[in-house]
């Protein structure tokens, strides 16, 4: 199942305290019990009265009730008298004497419990719980809180299956022990079913450092202020004892003449500026160290002007035209390839020399069979 701690529970003993302070080994259960019935019957009886926290301290068979309320008037009533009812009521209760203190909550939307039961008020009265819920995170946001978180869980408009919606801004850093997380929950109680609400507002981190410097503070100061005393007492024979080697020192000091070289090494040593651009250091360094002035002036260079010159015409012979003209005429002949005779073997030459020569007509067959 689910591992979730509870913000307060987690906290108590760092930087919460229990809103329980008794002890008991025989009668804790009876007690518990007691404290429960007080609880209970205040926020049933007084719904209106915005009861947040009820701190509970007993001391033998006295209990000492401190009730943190958004509106004391409801439970002081006139003169006093709603305290009376309540006091005899609670006594019938458990049997016991009490005691009653009433403190007003400065600040009702920083408190958890405070912001929801007002949500679950208002769902109760059929109020969108959207804009419950967003309205609520506003005012607690602007009241001064780092983060919250609002949870709201059942059968929400009236939806047969139940579900849950969880808006949140800023931080709510649950898992920072020193964070100061107010954690409240409640129900309400609506035609459908019960919805719950759970609200987590986060108001800043609580640092238990600066309360222990703050107590150690003032023995500091006491010390502080003791020491400026001790020195004015004794400062008249600290000042007369400086006066004298001062006296003796001062014709020391004129007749020895202090060395050259010691004279130099004190000097201060030259500081080093930043350079200058060179347009402006130009006249700093004629004045500084004066030249002789140059006995030739550099003249600014005149533009270079190129001149084209004809090319020199060349008179030739006629001879010379004549053989650059031939020489362009002639091109290279290119020659048709030579017929080469078949290659007659010795044999047939011979036959061909035996042979009787017959008429043109029979030549020109035999010619034309080969």
């Amino acid at each position: 199942m689910g591992h979730k701690v509870h913000p307060v529970g987690f906290r108590v003993g760092v930087i919460r305290g229990w809103d329980a302070k008794w002890y008991a080994d025989k009668h804790y259960v009876t007690y518990l019990l007691e404290d429960l019935k007080i609880r209970k019957r205040l926020r049933s009886v007084y719904p209106e009265a915005g009861v947040s926290q009820v701190e509970i301290d007993r001391q033998a068979n006295n209990v000492t009730l401190t009730i943190h309320t958004a509106r004391p008037g409801i439970l002081i009533g006139r003169g006093g008298q709603r305290v009376d009812e309540m006091r005899r009521m609670l006594e019938k209760l458990i049997g016991k004497r009490i005691q009653l203190n009433i403190r007003e909550v400065q600040q009702p939307e920083l408190d958890a419990f405070l912001v929801a039961r007002s949500v679950a008020d208002q769902m109760e009265r059929r109020v969108a719980y959207r804009r419950a819920m967003k309205q609520s995170m506003q005012r607690t946001i602007q009241a001064g809180a780092k983060g919250m978180r609002i949870r709201c869980a059942g059968r929400l408009d009236g939806a047969e299956i139940a579900r849950k919606i969880i808006m949140h801004e800023g931080r709510v850093p649950l898992h920072t022990i020193r964070a100061d997380i107010d954690y409240g929950f409640t129900e309400a109680a609506t035609v459908m079913g019960r919805i719950g609400v759970k609200v987590w507002i986060y108001k800043g981190d609580i640092l238990p450092e600066k309360e222990e410097e703050e107590a150690a503070a003032p023995p500091v100061a006491a010390v502080a202020e003791a020491a400026p005393a001790e020195s004015a007492v004794a400062a008249p024979p600290v000042a007369a004892t400086a006066e004298a080697p001062v006296a003796e020192v001062k014709p020391v000091a004129a007749e020895q003449p202090v060395p050259a070289s010691l004279a130099a090494e004190e000097k201060p040593k030259p500081v080093r500026r930043a350079p200058r651009p060179k347009a402006a250091e130009a006249p700093a360094t004629a004045e500084a160290a004066p030249a002789p002035a140059p006995t030739t002036e550099e003249k600014p260079k005149a533009p270079v002007r190129r001149v084209v010159r004809p090319k020199p015409v060349t008179t030739e012979t006629p001879k010379a035209a004549e053989d650059t003209a031939d020489d362009k005429a002639k091109t290279p002949v290119r020659r048709a390839p030579r017929a080469v005779a078949p290659k007659v073997k010795p044999e047939e030459a011979a036959e061909k020399s035996s042979a009787p020569a017959g008429s043109a007509d029979k030549q020109g067959e035999g010619n034309a069979t080969t």
